[in-house]
């Protein structure tokens, strides 16, 4: 204490106190006035930040200095967007810096360039919302990578507190508890076998946390949010225009926090029926909206502004508005009908156990895109091991949260479902999976009744994630 203080402390002796120990008492205190449920929010938010991406950074940077960098043969790896920033530099970018984030920090730099033509359309498959960001951030002065896991990771710590929110929203109005249940979800998200994408320099984490947010304002009925929200996420990934199609279910169907429902489900008033069209009735009941249609939905309408201004942008510059759908075809991804890519995906896992067991290679079952028959043998069958795990977890998200949760799924698998890659049709699907937290809340909610299956579920996916780390981390392809 000095006698410049010295007033203070004999009116508030807590400013008496050391640095460190005030610090903690007036954080306490701002805690403790945010309420139980949002400091508990933050609080199994925070530890799951930090401690998943500590891991991440840890086995990443370990695997580098341990094994180096890998086959960069056929990576797009350009110069000073990647790589170039000394020994200590390049081994801190990998595990956020590798294969489509080449293409995010391409754009940032130079821009989509749509009057180049063919040269430059591969990048239309990458929404601008995420390379405006990391754009922004480098007018200022920080570099490219540090503005992209920077941004990164401000999106998980949104998205990682509404997921907790969400999910206690949705259990409290069930009547479960909801506390355990919502730090699993938490946990589950943070160290889930493809979460290390969610702190590099990839969209996932934003697009994550623009459709937990989109669903949290739904359910408390902020529609102007929601219309907000779904433009960001229209121009974040190609996905994010199907979030229309849950924000209307919950604006017609609910469960919504803002008004009771108009039109309540009850089977009073129902004419007498038959035991054979009783269950047809109760169906048609089902489908009848429970809202009225009010002057508040017209802030929906933003939600697909997103998508339309890109679109606008590349026709504008010379280039074709239809290109973010074109451009899947550079890709190598083709239209093979309404989630036919599963098909496609059973026939490959199928054809890639048949040359495992063969135990050679010189006869080939399945086209490899150049890899070698085994490793895409590998990938093929643990792609069918994610497909298989999404489909039980769909199942559970049906039986077990409102419609709208399985209505996006549904909706957001259909593109990497109806459009697969001839050479491994489910390619990327386990990073599309990262993003659908209704699949990752209804775990929780079946691991939270199952104790003992807690921490080996949370070790074994957390161990997941530091293997694929380490594949990605040194230039081999994961997803």
């Amino acid at each position: 204490m000095t006698s410049d203080t010295a007033e203070l402390a004999i009116a508030d002796p807590a400013r008496a106190l050391p640095g460190t120990a005030y610090l903690r008492k007036h954080v306490a205190s701002g805690l403790r006035s945010l309420g139980p449920a949002r400091t508990r929010a933050l609080r199994d938010s925070w530890r799951a930040l930090w401690s998943s991406r500590l891991l991440v950074w840890a086995v990443g940077v370990a695997t580098l200095a341990t094994y180096g960098f890998g086959p960069v043969r056929h990576a797009f790896n350009p110069p000073g967007l990647t790589r170039g920033f000394g020994w200590l530099g390049d081994l801190l970018a990998a595990p956020a810096a590798r294969w489509d984030a080449s293409w995010y920090l391409v754009i940032a730099h130079y821009g989509y360039r749509p009057d180049l033509g063919g040269f430059t359309s591969s990048r239309d498959a990458f929404f601008p919302l995420y390379p405006l960001g990391l754009k922004g951030l480098g007018l200022l002065g920080l570099p490219l990578i540090a503005a992209g896991v920077l941004i990164s990771l401000l999106a998980l710590a949104a998205a990682l507190y509404g997921i907790h929110r969400l999910v206690t929203l949705e259990l409290a109005r069930s009547g479960r508890a909801s506390a355990e249940t919502a730090r699993l979800a938490v946990l589950l998200t943070a160290f889930a076998p493809m979460a290390f994408f969610l702190s590099a320099v990839y969209s996932e984490s934003l697009y994550l946390a623009l459709s937990v947010g989109l669903f949290y304002a739904a359910r408390r009925g902020r529609w102007a949010t929601v219309g907000m929200l779904g433009a960001l996420a229209g121009a974040t990934r190609s996905t994010g225009i199907v979030l229309i199609l849950p924000a209307l279910i919950f604006y017609l169907y609910g469960p919504r926090e803002d008004l009771r429902a108009d039109f309540p489900r009850s089977r009073r008033g129902l004419p007498p029926a038959t035991a054979a069209s009783a269950a047809w009735r109760e169906r048609l009941h089902a489908l009848t909206p429970r809202y009225r249609i009010r002057r508040d939905m017209l802030w929906l309408a933003p939600a697909p502004l997103g998508l339309g201004l890109y679109m606008l942008y590349l026709g504008l510059a010379g280039g074709d508005p239809m290109a973010p759908f074109h451009a899947q075809d550079v890709w190598g991804r083709h239209f093979a009908g309404p989630y036919l890519g599963v098909w496609d995906g059973v026939q490959a896992a199928f054809e890639s156990a048949r040359q495992l067991l063969s135990f050679q290679q010189a006869h080939v079952y399945f086209a490899t895109g150049g890899e070698g028959p085994f490793v895409a043998a590998e990938h093929n069958l643990l792609l069918m091991a994610f497909l298989a795990a999404a489909i039980v977890a769909l199942i559970g998200v049906l039986r077990r949260l409102p419609f709208a949760y399985g209505a996006y799924v549904l909706a957001a698998l259909a593109l990497p479902l109806s459009y697969p890659v001839t050479a491994q049709p489910l390619m990327s699907l386990p990073r599309f999976l990262v993003v659908l937290f209704p699949l990752t809340i209804w775990f929780a909610s079946w691991l939270a009744a199952r104790p003992r299956l807690q921490r080996p579920a949370l070790v074994g996916s957390g161990t997941l994630m530091a293997f694929f780390l380490a594949q990605f981390a040194t230039w081999h392809w994961v997803a």
